[in-house]
């Protein structure tokens, strides 16, 4: 109606005031839907002993977990995107390179017909592309997944049982039967780890509160700094002392 209004099609808006107006939401994560290491291990070792493919999607869930990436931008990944040190190297961590996106839309949706669309990263140039650092038990993760799927640098690195892209109903079935089989039931029926997405929001989560720069998280979430702290301003905790030593400090 306002639209209408602007361009001179209605006078006035013949809406009653207040109605049609957009509701208030926040993007800030919830902090009930962040895991804590033991709940992640678990549900990573579960995922793992799962006879169906679990080893391939516990190398899926590890990605998300460790390096913070958006489910769409891993199972966009190819083997050659993986830059992963010798095993007897002194060095262990990785570097993950993210450059496309293929969200899940549906065939009717694509120019090929296929599910996936293929996309750029999301708010960057189409071209553009993020390193982002892999702690060294990704790097062993990543290594035996390779070794034991037998890929070669240009094969997708998650596959689906046919060897196509990883489907996002097999990835949520999954996770929602870890949290059934490893959360208790109230943990079950919270927010804990609802979403696959929820794995990035605890990496990102977890990097603030380990003291590294906003700007850097913000590089390897592929976020803007004002988006990041919008976001995860609330989740940021334990540093309460060392702001309170500082503030003690510049008192006169």
């Amino acid at each position: 109606m306002e639209y209408a209004v602007k361009h001179r099609a209605l006078r006035t808006n013949p809406l009653p005031k207040g109605r049609g107006a957009v509701p208030k939401t926040s993007s800030a994560v919830d902090k009930r839907a962040l895991l804590n290491p033991e709940q992640a291990a678990h549900l990573l070792g579960w995922i793992r002993r799962r006879p169906r493919g679990g080893k391939r999607l516990h190398a899926f869930f590890a990605t998300m977990y460790y390096a913070g990436p958006r489910p769409e931008e891993v199972v966009a990944m190819r083997v050659a995107d993986v830059r992963l040190p010798d095993e007897d190297a002194t060095d262990q961590w990785c570097e993950l390179l993210f450059h496309t996106a293929r969200p899940e839309v549906g065939k009717n949706w694509t120019d090929d017909g296929k599910i996936h669309e293929k996309r750029g990263l999301k708010g960057r140039a189409a071209d553009d592309s993020r390193g982002v650092p892999g702690h060294p038990s990704l790097t062993r993760i990543l290594h035996r997944h390779i070794e034991a799927e037998n890929l070669k640098p240009g094969d997708v690195l998650f596959q689906g049982e046919k060897g196509d892209i990883l489907a996002s109903r097999v990835i949520r079935r999954a996770w929602r039967s870890a949290r059934q089989a490893v959360l208790a039931p109230h943990e079950f029926e919270s927010p804990t780890g609802r979403r696959v997405y929820d794995l990035r929001h605890t990496r990102l989560t977890k990097w603030l509160n380990d003291g590294i720069p906003a700007a850097q998280v913000a590089e390897w979430a592929g976020n803007s700094v004002p988006i990041l702290l919008a976001t995860y301003a609330r989740c940021v905790s334990g540093q309460l002392p060392d702001l309170k030593r500082r503030m003690e400090a510049g008192e006169v």
